[in-house]
C-alpha cells in the first residue's frame, strides 16, 4: 500500500528495560522511508517506564507520550493512543520487544484493496502456556461473538488503515473491545507470517483477572449471543426436566412401590439453581455495564502528555 505518514501506537506496562529497544527499532526501520509518529501510552505501569519515555522524547520530537492517571488495560491504553495519531497508516505493537518492529512493513505492505487490517501471525509463538490459552480463546470468542472470519488470527501486532481507527475512536464507552471495534468497521481481514521473539525481560502483564475482564467485555459489549445462549440453556434444562417428570411419573404408575429419591432431586434442584444463577448473574453483568456507561464512566483519564499539542 501506498503511505505517506505512519503512526505507531504502543500500550506501556512494566516495560522500563524493554522500550527504549523497541523505538530504536521503529526509527532505525522507518528512518527516511516515511514520515511517522511513536506514540506511547503509559497505563500507570509500576517500574520506571515513563521516565523512560519523557527523557526520549525530549530528545525526539517524533515520540509522543500519553500518561494515564490510573491503569485502565490494554485496550482502554490503546484507545487513548488512537485519539492521538495523524497518520494515514496505524501500527500496534507491544512493547516487550518480541514484536520485532523490523517487519511492520511486511503488515504495511499488505494492505490493499481486499485487506483493511493486517495482524501478524507467529507460525511459533513464544509464550507461556497460560497466555497461548488466553490467545486461543480471544480469537475464538471473537470469532463467535463478532464473526471475525475463520482462518483470521488476532494479534497485538497489526497494521489498518486510518479510516478504520477513526471509526473505533467513535466508540465512547468505558468497556472497549477491539476486535469487535474493528469488526464493526471492516470484514476485510488478513494474516501475515511474522517470527515471534523470546521475551527478554519482565513478564507479561496479562494476569488470570485481566483476561477475564477482557473477555467479559467481548460478551457483554458486542454481542446479544450469551443472552440467546441462555435463552436456550434454560429452554433446554426446562425440557429435560419435564422429560424427566414425566418418566418419574409413568414409572411411579407402573410400580408404586418404587421410593422417590432424594439424591436424584437434590442433583436436579442444584443443577436448576445453578444454571438460573448462571443466567442471572449473565444479565446481571449486562445491566451493570450498561449503568456504568449511563453515568458516563471515563475509558481512560490522561494525567498529562509529552510532546503532544493539548489543543
Amino acid at each position: 500500500m501506498q503511505t505517506n505518514r505512519i503512526s505507531f501506537v504502543i500500550p506501556c506496562y512494566g516495560s522500563e528495560k524493554t522500550i527504549e529497544k523497541v523505538i530504536d527499532g521503529i526509527e532505525s526501520t522507518v528512518g527516511d522511508k516515511n514520515p511517522f509518529e511513536i506514540i506511547c501510552v503509559n497505563d500507570c505501569s509500576p517500574d520506571g517506564v515513563y521516565s523512560v519515555l519523557e527523557k526520549l522524547a525530549k530528545k525526539d520530537k517524533n515520540l509522543k507520550v500519553v500518561n494515564l492517571a490510573r491503569n485502565f488495560g490494554q485496550h482502554n491504553a490503546l484507545m487513548a493512543g488512537f485519539r492521538q495519531v495523524a497518520g494515514d497508516v496505524v501500527v500496534c505493537l507491544d512493547d516487550d520487544g518480541q514484536t520485532d518492529p523490523k517487519d511492520c512493513y511486511k503488515l504495511i505492505d499488505a494492505l490493499d484493496e481486499s485487506a483493511d487490517i493486517v495482524y501478524a501471525k507467529y507460525p511459533a509463538k513464544k509464550e507461556n502456556p497460560f497466555r497461548l490459552f488466553g490467545s486461543w480463546t480471544a480469537t475464538k470468542m471473537g470469532q463467535w461473538l463478532c464473526s471475525i472470519p475463520k482462518g483470521v488470527v488476532l494479534n497485538s501486532y497489526y497494521a489498518c488503515k486510518r479510516f478504520v481507527v477513526d471509526e473505533m475512536i467513535r466508540y465512547e464507552n468505558a468497556y472497549p473491545y477491539l476486535a469487535g471495534l474493528q469488526v464493526r468497521a471492516t470484514r476485510k481481514l488478513k494474516n501475515v507470517d511474522i517470527e515471534h521473539h523470546e521475551r527478554t525481560s519482565g513478564r507479561s502483564g496479562y494476569t488470570l483477572k485481566k483476561l477475564l475482564n477482557l473477555w467479559l467485555n467481548g460478551f457483554t459489549a458486542f454481542s446479544v449471543k450469551p443472552l440467546r445462549f441462555a435463552t436456550f440453556t434454560g429452554g433446554f434444562t426446562a425440557l429435560i426436566g419435564f422429560l424427566y417428570a414425566v418418566y418419574i411419573f409413568i414409572k411411579k404408575i407402573m410400580n408404586p412401590a418404587i421410593q422417590m429419591g432424594y439424591s436424584s432431586l437434590m442433583c436436579v434442584l442444584l443443577f436448576i439453581g445453578g444454571m438460573l444463577m448462571l443466567m442471572l448473574g449473565l444479565i446481571g453483568e449486562y445491566i451493570g455495564r450498561i449503568y456504568i456507561c449511563l453515568n458516563k464512566a471515563p475509558q481512560y483519564v490522561i494525567r498529562n502528555t509529552v510532546n503532544i499539542d493539548e489543543k
